[in-house]
């Protein structure tokens, strides 16, 4: 049997003792070009929370507006119902009634 010199066994307890991520080989990180274009995300990135926060306050505005009896502009009284109402609380008499009623319909 044939024996290995001292120098030999020195190297191999010294590599072995090494951590394994000095002797893992390296490997590089890919290019990808995408990179070189993302300085104008950054900006975008930054404000989209901002525009989908808007987006979902506008779509909250514009249902309470639209859906809820008595707000925005799907409630809106005419001229007529106004007329009306002004006849019956008794503010105008039948005559100014009728002369109004005909000029707001153009008939």
């Amino acid at each position: 049997m044939k024996r290995l010199p001292i120098a030999s066994i020195a190297i191999v307890a010294a590599l072995a003792s090494l951590p394994s991520t000095v002797l893992a080989q390296q490997t590089p990180v890919p290019y990808w070009p995408m990179h070189d274009y993302m300085w104008w995300w950054g900006p975008w990135h930054m404000l989209m929370p901002l525009v989908v926060l808007g987006l979902i306050v506008a779509g909250i505005v514009f249902l309470v507006r639209h859906l809820w009896p008595g707000s925005g502009v799907a409630y809106r009284r005419g001229a007529i119902d106004v007329l009306d109402e002004r006849y019956a609380r008794g503010e105008i008499d039948r005559e100014e009634y009728m002369k109004r009623r005909t000029d707001i319909s153009g008939s």
